[in-house]
């Protein structure tokens, strides 16, 4: 199988990492961020982790300062994307981004396909510019995760499915 890059975006709280986890329940997947190493930029300055409006609208500005600055963000997927294509343990790359600016530019560099996951049960995050655009791109793929854990699961097979990832070989090994 040809390795498979998808850039996955959605509301906070909407099921994106859970999306990661059933989907390496079916094939060998690595999960990355574009805030990863902005979050550990951000622990020096003082932010302890958390996930409040205020929280991530800090996250959202020193993500566009240092990308505005120096690249920051991107520079560390482009490395992580060379790392996913040499290793042998990894059929997909999940690459979760929020500013469409920034998912058109990752899909055209890495040739990937874009998911976005929707839940209504999840109130729009407002406070911040990232998680505000959310919806101002189109997507190749939604994924529905507004019904149970089983009907998420069942969407993520059917995803998967189109996208062959279900084959034998890449199937992950118990």
């Amino acid at each position: 199988m040809q390795k498979k890059i998808y850039i996955v975006n959605g509301m906070g709280g909407c099921g994106k990492d859970t999306f990661a986890q059933f989907l390496t329940e079916i094939v060998s997947t690595m999960k990355i961020s574009s805030v990863d190493k902005v979050k550990r930029l951000a622990k020096f300055c003082g932010w302890e982790g958390g996930k409040t409006e205020k929280d991530r609208k800090f996250l959202s500005d020193l993500k566009c300062l240092t990308s505005e600055y120096s690249d920051f963000a991107f520079r560390d997927i482009r490395t992580q994307v060379e790392y996913f294509k040499i290793v042998d343990l990894y059929n997909v790359l999940l690459i979760d981004i929020r500013e469409p600016d920034e998912i058109e530019r990752a899909k055209n560099e890495f040739g990937a396909k874009t998911i976005l996951i929707t839940n209504d049960r999840v109130e729009p995050i407002l406070s911040n510019m990232a998680d505000a655009n959310v919806f101002e791109y189109t997507y190749d793929y939604i994924i529905n995760n507004s019904g149970s854990f089983e009907d998420f699961k069942a969407n993520i097979k059917i995803f998967a499915e189109a996208e062959e990832l279900c084959t034998s070989e890449n199937l992950v090994k118990e």
